[in-house]
């Protein structure tokens, strides 16, 4: 517990006037971050012996955090349909050493990871972004905390065990009850939009999908076989660990037209 409160910290002085200061520090911290997350799912399924589809797919994350007047096609489907006719051509070239679906997943952590972290960058540089930042990431954290104790509390009925043994619906639910109270007293201070009943709402949709990023990361790493998706931050694992959540819930605020 001392490793992980350490290395919370740290994280925090370290990362969060990065958002503060936006513009290209921000972005270049979130590349940086994404980059890492890529990696961790890469080697979690052992692809890092493989070079140039590692460059390539980098490359996609990169390209897909892009704003977007930087990139180079039309819309990202063409830029995604770019990708995918190199990395099949290459299946071609290497004879099947590098696999079908070693290419398709290469570009669906390309996809979870570079707009995930887009839909966080995109955040920012809207109006009353910070305010916005500030509410998805208490809500995740309230949902992550609540969950956690409310758990230990009452939790008497499992989540889902084959996935993540230590959930339980007492938990789910209490990270859900934590979060909206968080997101209460956030709004008051800080109006998140005029409606509050819309906040509360909101509030409960991201608060259980940031509990399904978080039951995701779990499942591919059971599936991996592996205990954390790194090593990066002591106490906590890896990048992915973290931020599981996050590519869940800035991407649905933005669908939801929450953010726009």
């Amino acid at each position: 517990m001392k490793t992980r409160i350490i290395t919370a910290i740290v994280a925090i002085l370290l990362f969060f006037p990065f958002i503060f200061l936006s513009g290209l520090p921000f972005e270049i911290v979130m590349y940086f971050i994404a980059t890492i997350g890529f990696l961790e799912l890469l080697h979690m399924r052992d692809m890092t012996q493989y070079p140039i589809p590692t460059v390539l797919g980098v490359i996609l994350t990169w390209s897909l955090l892009f704003q977007d007047e930087y990139i180079f096609f039309s819309t990202r489907l063409e830029l995604l349909m770019f990708f995918v006719l190199i990395l099949l051509g290459y299946t071609v070239l290497v004879k099947n050493k590098f696999t079908f679906e070693d290419a398709g997943f290469l570009i669906l952590s390309a996809i979870y990871v570079g707009l995930g972290f887009y839909y966080f960058i995109q955040t920012r540089e809207v109006e009353n972004g910070l305010v916005y930042i500030f509410y998805a990431i208490l809500v995740i954290l309230s949902t992550d905390t609540g969950a956690y104790f409310f758990g230990r509390a009452f939790g008497k009925h499992k989540l889902w065990p084959q996935i993540s043994p230590k959930k339980t619906i007492e938990g789910a639910l209490g990270g859900i009850l934590v979060a909206c109270i968080i997101a209460i007293i956030f709004h008051y201070f800080f109006p998140v939009h005029d409606s509050l009943l819309l906040v509360i709402l909101v509030t409960i949709i991201a608060s259980i999908f940031a509990q399904i990023g978080d039951l995701v990361e779990s499942a591919i790493k059971r599936h991996y076989h592996v205990k954390d998706s790194g090593k990066l931050l002591p106490g906590h694992g890896g990048i992915l660990d973290r931020f599981d959540s996050w590519l869940f819930v800035f991407p649905l605020l933005h669908f939801i037209h929450f953010i726009s």
